[in-house]
């Protein structure tokens, strides 16, 4: 089959793969039908070589058809049209019935020191192969799989993978009071979509952003736009009686610009020996922590910063005496998939609430995903959200 293999940094190929098979009683295939690049998938085609293998399959949004499954997966069958979220869980550890999908004890990559196990993101994950591809094993099919109904396009459902839990989940984390001011900080994939469901939800949504579609396309939703400059903190406040919104959301991570010694770090990593690289990614960091350090200024005194956006390092100083004098309130993880699914579904119909259908705003044959991603990465034509079809 064919799939996206990662060869280098920068560096994706349209290649041929092994067809992946049945391995555990436990599995299921799928024929892949749509799957996303993601936000995080760009930490992959920028900074986390060390982690990877040449060859190692990407992708971790996919939605397709069940073709096979094993002997003790009972709830599915061949033919049944299924999303497949992004974390690997069981369904029934500890963990799972936290709703901690995120941290399954079944699937935990304890090697890598590491929570659940994911589709297509490097060896700290379990290097599953991902959902990039023509076909797909999926383990744990016994629970993970969510089966939607005929008819709709792939559109309609595919962003149960990753998008909508993840930017539920970071709404939710958020706590922002009835009535009050959220402040979203990146109009990528998850921060548009937790605007929108800001909006939903009632909230006053400011969103953050430095490329101009994706500011219009939040502002088109309802959100209060703010150009990213050195005086939005101060903008922000003057729209908040001058304290800040009850709750931030970074939706950002460590592709945030705006700090340069960052930028040069990630560009000396990627021209590390393999070795040197991970001891800098886990003991010294290398994140660019522009957005977070936005949000710490940002957040009302007694506020809630919800992280959705990925870090990877392990030593960035952080301003505690800001955040302790401020009382800020932190939350973050993985997005916990099949915790929300039963809350998302139901905005899933034709009234189409959080625009899903238009969502994506560049849908491309699998084989042109190598220059997905370059146009992803470069932020170019307007590309916000990327679907590929096999």
């Amino acid at each position: 089959m064919k799939a996206l293999t990662w060869q280098g940094k920068r560096k994706i190929e349209y290649s041929d793969v092994p067809d992946p098979v049945i391995q555990e009683p436990t599995d299921a295939i799928i024929q892949v039908t749509s799957t996303g690049i993601c936000g995080s998938d760009l930490h992959l085609y920028e900074v986390m070589a060390p982690y990877l293998a040449p060859g190692d399959v990407l992708g971790h949004e996919p939605m397709g058809v069940v073709v096979e499954t094993g002997s003790e997966v009972t709830n599915l069958k061949a033919g049944d049209r299924v999303v497949i979220p992004f974390g690997i869980a069981c369904g029934h550890c500890f963990m799972c019935d936290q709703g901690l999908q995120s941290q399954c004890e079944t699937t935990q990559v304890r090697k890598e020191g590491m929570g659940a196990a994911l589709f297509g993101y490097t060896r700290l994950y379990g290097q599953v192969p991902g959902g990039q591809a023509e076909y797909l094993r999926v383990p744990q099919a016994q629970y993970g799989p969510i089966v939607v109904p005929e008819g709709p396009a792939d559109d309609r459902f595919v962003f149960l993978s990753d998008v909508l839990p993840t930017a539920w989940q970071a709404v939710d984390y958020a706590g922002v009071p009835d009535g009050g001011t959220l402040a979203v900080i990146g109009l990528g994939p998850i921060g548009d979509m937790a605007a929108r469901i800001g909006i939903h939800r009632g909230y006053r949504v400011i969103g953050i952003d430095l490329v101009p579609e994706r500011l219009g396309r939040a502002q088109a939703r309802g959100v209060e736009i703010l150009e990213y400059s050195d005086q939005v903190a101060e903008q922000v406040r003057q729209l908040t009686d001058g304290r800040g919104p009850d709750s931030v959301i970074d939706a950002v991570g460590m592709e945030a610009h705006g700090s340069p010694k960052a930028q040069a770090a990630h560009k000396l990593v990627g021209l590390l020996p393999s070795g040197l690289a991970e001891k800098m990614m886990e003991t010294v960091g290398v994140d660019r922590l522009a957005a977070f350090y936005l949000a710490i200024d940002l957040v009302r005194r007694g506020g809630t910063i919800s992280l959705s956006g990925v870090y990877g390092g392990a030593a960035d100083p952080l301003p505690m005496l800001t955040m302790f004098d401020k009382q800020i309130q932190l939350r973050m993880g993985q997005g916990n998939v099949r915790r929300w699914v039963d809350d998302i579904l139901p905005l899933l119909t034709d009234d189409d609430p959080l625009g899903v259908d238009g969502f994506a705003t560049h849908r491309l044959p699998l084989s042109e995903g190598p220059a997905a991603y370059e146009m992803f990465q470069k932020k170019q034509d307007g590309a916000v959200k990327v679907l590929l079809t096999p």
